[in-house]
């Protein structure tokens, strides 16, 4: 099987996330390089892991959520769809089973809320992932903007936790901003997301909670509590 640190170390792979994000630093997009994608990886694999899929599993959301973003290196426009052609033959060239390889490349393939939706699990845990990290860290600050939204939002968020609690199946991801931005500004940006995280989250028969300081934001499918069990946080 081919591994994640085997994904991690190859250096056309290295590239070309790098490639990514400078491309996106142009066009004055928030952090998209190693960070991110490291995010993403780590925890679409322990959303999957907490929700007791297969080791397998586990270790193909954290190959996708490194090589989500790739096709960034190409164009904003459609990455996931370039990104998901762009790493089939990286995958075949490593030494990845074809059925490996198909999970793979359709969940990156769909892990934009402009045109995707969760088609397997690894595709629904890495679509949580990446629309779990809006965070400070990932604006630049040599460009920051007060008067872009984008960065505003993204400045006022101190941290960011996703949680797991399995026998429940719930699914949460709290926000902790402060007040250089907004909840409403918030969802002005980020409702789709919110959204496709729902979706994802019903796929893996789970519930999606969205709290921002504490406060349950979204009204879930079934009856919750708020994620207070540190034993449970992915991240």
């Amino acid at each position: 099987m081919v591994t994640y640190e085997q994904v991690r170390s190859d250096e056309e792979i290295k590239a070309l996330i790098g490639a990514a994000d400078n491309i996106l630093n142009v066009m004055q997009y928030t952090e998209h390089g190693t960070r991110h994608v490291t995010y993403v990886a780590n925890t679409a694999s322990k959303i999957l892991q907490k929700l007791g899929y297969p080791e397998n599993l586990q270790e193909l959301a954290k190959i996708c959520g490194y090589l989500h973003d790739i096709g960034n290196a190409i164009n904003r426009h459609n990455h996931g769809i370039t990104g998901a052609i762009m790493v089939y033959p990286i995958l075949l060239r490593l030494g990845m089973p074809l059925e490996d390889i198909a999970i793979i490349v359709s969940a990156i393939g769909n892990h934009e809320e402009e045109l995707g939706v969760a088609v397997n699990p690894v595709s629904a845990a890495v679509i949580i992932a990446d629309k779990s990290d809006a965070h400070r860290t990932r604006v630049r600050r040599d460009s920051y903007d007060p008067t872009d939204i984008h960065d505003r939002v993204n400045f006022s968020i101190l941290k960011n936790i996703v949680t797991v609690k399995s026998e429940k199946r719930i699914i949460a991801s709290n926000f902790y901003m402060d007040k250089s931005s907004s909840v409403m500004e918030y969802f002005q940006i980020y409702l789709s997301r919110i959204q496709m995280s729902e979706h994802a989250a019903a796929y893996l028969n789970c519930a999606f909670q969205l709290y921002i300081n504490d406060v349950l934001i979204n009204t879930p499918k079934q009856k919750v509590v708020p994620p207070s069990d540190i034993n449970d946080q992915v991240n």
